[in-house]
């Protein structure tokens, strides 16, 4: 009786004189799409089994198996109550404003590689019905869309697509699996995500479902446990149906949702500048995308509060005299500051106001990309330039000094792409 009277009560706190439907309704459309594709039928069984529990019917679950024992299935279904707040504070998902590139395919010919987009390897590409929807079949081939710009995408953006990954028959070697990658400037890697519907023995015997860090730089220093390899993430794509992916980008902020809630949430990354989609499968079942938006804007920016901004300067000048930094940023080939520099510049010129006597040589150093010609004035301008934003910080002038080193001096191999973005740099020498 007493189980019986705390799920009941349980069940009249969490829906007031409301109905199920109307708290649904209460939490709004995403959160509302999150607990039905989430969590719906386990909600709904606790909240058949405990009004079954008090009037004494049996024949009202969902599902129509009842357990031999009420006390069981009581205490199973009390824990599971799903937590609203937590799926609506993970379900923040807002697509930007302004859509760029918007294909539901529906006006491509059945048969035919969809016209909107670029392949970038394999064959197996094509335009089907599946599933109540025309959608594009990969098996085994990578796409990305087809832009007249290279790197396209803003410094706010979300990106939109559903995905139905079929099972493996029989004796194949694994499901279909999906990879979604996302290219910073140059094509540098920065992040990558596989889904798949279930664990399989063809992953080495531990992978199940979404992993994520294996391929990525992430040169922010948001490296991964464990990396080379993946993080897994134990959420699962639903077989032979339609799942939803999202992800949201905001200046430095990613995030990733699965079915509206979010999965990935990550404060810091570098900007994507591009994105590629991958459909892998151990059969002829394939994986399946359509519905796929990019827009411009994203989720709101949440700020982050340092404690100090100015201790990783301070720790570095007071070690070895000068502070360098590769996160002040340009426009490739001009001396135009991007906005996410400013969070760096700020540090540093925390530390200088804090110090007012103490002078500095700001230089700016470049990779050997380009002749000397173009190389010196270049980093002269990108050092004048950091400069000037430091004294609109309020930094003194009267303590700063830009001078532009070029290529002359570098700190890595300029043979590779992960030397060449450690020598372009910005260094602050204390004089």
């Amino acid at each position: 009786m007493k189980k019986i009277l705390l799920l009941v009560s349980s069940f009249m706190l969490l829906c007031g004189s409301a109905s199920a439907q109307g708290i649904l309704r209460n939490l709004g459309e995403r959160a509302k799409q999150a607990v039905e594709n989430a969590v719906g039928e386990k909600v709904e069984n606790a909240i058949n089994n405990a009004v079954n529990k008090a009037t004494g019917n049996k024949d009202n679950n969902k599902s129509g198996n009842n357990s031999a024992s009420d006390d069981a299935v009581g205490e199973e279904s009390a824990n599971e109550v799903v937590d609203f707040a937590e799926i609506q504070a993970k379900s923040d998902f807002q697509r930007g404003a302004n859509v760029f590139f918007n294909d539901d395919v529906t006006g491509e010919k059945l048969g035919e590689f969809p016209s909107k987009w670029d392949l970038l390897n394999g064959s197996e590409v094509e335009v089907v019905n599946i599933a109540g929807k025309k959608a594009i079949k990969m098996e085994d081939s990578r796409i990305q869309p087809l832009m007249e710009e290279k790197e396209y995408l803003p410094e706010d953006f979300t990106i939109e697509f559903d995905v139905l990954a079929q099972p493996a028959e029989e004796g194949s070697g694994w499901d279909g699996t999906l990879d979604l990658f996302l290219d910073g400037e140059n094509g540098k890697r920065v992040f990558d995500i596989r889904m798949s519907p279930e664990y399989h023995p063809s992953f080495g015997g531990g992978y199940s479902g979404i992993g994520w860090g294996w391929g990525a730089e992430n040169p922010n220093g948001n490296k991964m446990e464990g990396e080379p390899g993946r993080q897994t993430i134990n959420r699962y794509l639903k077989k032979n149906e339609w799942n939803h992916i999202a992800i949201s980008f905001n200046k430095r902020a990613f995030k990733m949702y699965l079915n509206y809630e979010r999965i990935v949430n990550i404060p810091n990354m570098i900007q994507p500048r591009s994105w590629q989609i991958e459909g892998s499968s151990g059969s002829d079942k394939g994986i399946f995308v359509t519905n796929l938006v990019m827009a411009k804007g994203a989720v709101e920016l949440y700020e982050r509060n340092a404690t100090d901004y100015s201790s990783a300067v301070e720790k570095a000048i007071v070690e070895t005299g000068k502070f360098v930094t590769n996160n002040i940023l340009f426009d490739t080939g001009k001396a135009t500051l991007l906005p996410q520099s400013m969070e760096e510049i700020q540090k540093v010129a925390e530390y200088m106001k804090k110090n007012p006597t103490a002078r500095f040589e700001v230089q700016g150093h470049t990779d050997n990309q380009g002749s000397d010609a173009v190389n010196d004035p270049l980093s002269q301008q990108r050092a004048e330039a950091v400069v000037a934003a430091l004294e609109k910080e309020g930094v003194d002038p009267f303590n700063l000094r830009a001078v532009g080193k070029g290529s002359h001096e570098p700190v890595a191999d300029n043979g590779t792409d992960a030397g060449r973005a450690q020598n372009r740099r910005v260094e602050f020498i204390k004089r």
